[in-house]
């Protein structure tokens, strides 16, 4: 798997905030096939940080529904895996930044 195709997107939530803040730990969406070795590998590469530990996630699918003017309209949401790494001490992650 390519190291671009590992790292989906960052999770950014008042959650996840106080885990940046208190632990050094981030979550990101991972693609489904990536293993803790390649995640480890591309956030290491793409951030520049020291990675101490990776902890994966699948979070299942859910089904949703909706009242329109239509009627009951029914559908599912998909799959996806999240990755949460804890980096090393001292290393950092600035999502923020103006770049």
């Amino acid at each position: 798997m390519k190291l671009s195709e590992v790292l989906v997107r960052p999770v950014i939530t008042e959650k996840v905030n106080g885990q940046m803040e208190r632990n050094g730990r981030y979550t990101f969406v991972v693609g489904n096939q990536a293993n803790k070795l390649e995640i480890k590998k591309a956030v290491e590469s793409f951030y520049g940080v020291r990675v101490s530990d990776v902890n994966t996630i699948v979070v299942p699918a859910k089904n949703k529904s909706r009242f329109t003017k239509a009627g009951l309209l029914t559908g599912r949401k998909p799959s996806y895996k999240k990755a949460v790494v804890t980096l090393a001490e001292g290393d950092s992650i600035d999502f923020f930044a103006g770049n």
